[in-house]
């Protein structure tokens, strides 16, 4: 899914940086697991809108996953690389 949207929509980068984030070992699991709300969100096919709509469907993964960077802040641009 990943590839798909990172052709599509420029926030791969993001999902990227999330993924990174929570494979840290120096981060707390509370933190990871919002984290893993975010990509599971991301990932499982079952949305509230759903993904089989152009770009319209990825609408609310976008708005879950810029939550979370949003609730991360400057704790995740490290992760950017």
């Amino acid at each position: 899914k990943v590839e798909r949207v990172g052709k599509k929509i420029s926030f791969a980068k993001d999902i990227k940086a999330l993924f990174n984030y929570f494979s840290d070992s120096r981060i707390p699991w509370y933190r990871k697991s919002i984290v893993l709300g975010a990509l599971v969100y991301f990932i499982v096919p079952i949305d509230a809108i759903p993904d089989l709509a152009p770009l319209v469907g990825y609408l609310d993964d976008l708005g879950v996953v810029t939550a979370v960077i949003k609730y991360l802040g400057s704790e995740l641009t490290q992760y950017y690389s």
